[in-house]
């Protein structure tokens, strides 16, 4: 059973980098394409960035392209969004998801099957 645990969120000042950690157990990691979304208060929930099963393609949301980075480590069976220059109206619950896919990655989450329970990103002065 898949499961999806994120990590690594928490305050930080406007300008400020935070990294996410998505671990996932229960399922054979490399089939698995993940995507990162959030949620603020009020919001739509936006895909924010997602990454192929092999790490060789990628996508990103406009409002963060330049200023973060997605990746992953399949011995790890880690996805990572690393989040540089942060802004206030990035303040949101981050999720990660996953998908079995053998295609490049999509941000929609209605494609995504397993879902993490989120992190919490704030960011203010």
């Amino acid at each position: 059973q898949l499961q999806l645990v994120e990590s690594g969120g928490g305050l930080v000042q406007p300008g400020g980098s935070l990294r996410l950690s998505c671990a996932a157990s229960g399922f054979t990691f490399d089939l698995l394409a993940i995507g990162w979304f959030r949620q603020a208060p009020g919001k739509e929930r936006e895909g924010v960035s997602c990454i192929s099963r092999s790490g060789g393609s990628s996508d990103y949301a406009d409002s963060v392209k330049g200023r973060f980075t997605i990746s992953r480590d399949n011995a790890k069976k880690t996805v990572y969004l690393q989040m540089n220059s942060l802004k206030p109206d990035d303040t949101a619950v981050y999720y990660c998801a996953a998908v079995i896919s053998w295609k490049a990655c999509t941000r929609e989450a209605v494609e995504y099957r397993g879902w993490g329970q989120g992190t919490q990103v704030t960011v203010s002065s």
